[in-house]
């Protein structure tokens, strides 16, 4: 069995909305393309290696289209790495709708959510997310995923589509490798699922030492 891998750029306050243009997603938010500051080697060196592996993406409608717009296109340069390898692998679409997909490899997912992503993951050792703020949040509820990377930025917008957003369910995760911090201030986390729910506790109870006389 595959895994099915989130990979999210977010601010401080988990806004993971249009990080890289604004032309991403132009309607009513003012902060579109707020990632390009910040962007660094060493962070540009975490990305190209939590890529390594993937077999398959798996995308919404939106950024499916913005993908399909751009990745195609890109051929040698700065790119050409990560253009290679999405041009080559399966791109899988989660829309409620008939969209148009005239990027090579591409397949909308049946109506089924749950069972379209268990078939992937089936079928695929490293299924990528990428984006995808709505399906990630749907893939969140319903624990549909092994592993978050999420790059944490220095910046707080106070606006936009969260990471977690309302209706997100109570999950337990656990870090698969120490924080990496690049020379911008960014914060590479990498999170797997974890079983249960998280436990709650008493901060004043004798084995914590709170509250007592020492």
């Amino acid at each position: 069995m595959g895994l099915i891998e989130i990979e999210l750029f977010a601010t401080l306050d988990l806004v993971g909305q249009a990080p890289g243009g604004p032309e991403e997603d132009p309607a009513g938010f003012p902060f579109g393309g707020w990632q390009a500051p910040l962007l660094d080697e060493a962070t540009g060196a975490q990305v190209g290696a939590a890529y390594e592996g993937t077999d398959a993406l798996l995308l919404g409608r939106r950024t499916y289209d913005i993908f399909a717009a751009y990745w195609p296109h890109q051929k040698g340069g700065e790119d050409g790495g990560i253009a290679t390898l999405f041009n080559s692998v399966p791109k899988y679409v989660a829309s409620r709708g008939r969209p148009d997909l005239p990027w090579a490899g591409s397949t909308q997912l049946g109506p089924d959510l749950a069972d379209a992503v268990r078939e992937i993951r089936e079928r695929h050792e490293h299924v990528k997310v990428v984006g995808s703020l709505d399906l990630v949040q749907s893939l969140l509820r319903e624990k549909l995923f092994d592993r978050l990377d999420l790059w944490v930025h220095p910046i707080v917008l106070g606006v936009g589509k969260k990471v977690f957003a309302d209706g997100a369910v109570p999950t337990n995760l656990t870090l698969l490798t120490p924080p990496a911090a690049g020379p911008k201030g960014t914060v590479y986390l990498r999170y797997g699922l974890a079983d249960g729910i998280p436990a709650t506790g008493d901060m004043s109870a004798p084995d914590r030492g709170v509250g007592s006389d020492a």
